[in-house]
């Protein structure tokens, strides 16, 4: 299904998007990241702070060394309170995902995980490949979500095609 080598290239690749997303985030008022913007979590802040929280809660399933998230999925849109907070946090889980990408083994590839849910209340068992492919492809659905609210706000959305990721991302 996957191999290491994809879970390097996507791990470079959420890199390089928060990189991108934090350059503009960095140069905008909290007001405006707050906004409701009519989007599915609301605002800027909300949604990435989601992403994040996801991030988080998946790795902590693939890595030993990762805590769960400090708040359960309902509270999701507020895992940092402010736009400092998300940044400095965001920064420390893209390098450990980029750890991980560059450390995992075909071989952890295998086989199945299985974790309780809090948000289904039940537990699931799921081929592990298939849930690192989800949690990338949640990366990218939700900051589908941020980049349109950035264009909507008049702010410079990033690249987002991965076939122009730089070499060195």
């Amino acid at each position: 299904m996957i191999n290491a080598g994809y879970i390097l290239m996507m791990s470079r690749y959420n890199m390089w998007q928060n990189k991108q997303i934090t350059d503009v985030v960095k140069v905008m008022d909290e007001a405006e990241l707050r906004q409701d913007r009519g989007a599915f979590f609301s605002s800027i802040l909300n949604t990435l702070n989601h992403i994040l929280w996801a991030d988080t809660l998946w790795m902590s399933r693939f890595c030993s060394d990762v805590g769960l998230p400090s708040v359960p999925g309902s509270e999701s849109v507020s895992y940092t309170a402010t736009p400092g907070e998300w940044q400095a946090a965001r920064f420390r889980m893209d390098g450990r995902m980029r750890i991980w990408g560059e450390t995992v083994s075909n071989l952890d590839l295998s086989g199945d995980l299985t974790w309780y849910s809090g948000g289904m209340k039940r537990d699931f068992s799921q081929p592990i490949a298939l849930c690192i492919i989800h949690m990338f492809n949640h990366q990218t659905h939700h900051r589908g979500q941020v980049h349109a609210m950035l264009t909507a706000s008049g702010h410079p959305a990033p690249t987002t095609d991965i076939v122009f990721m730089p070499e060195d991302a």
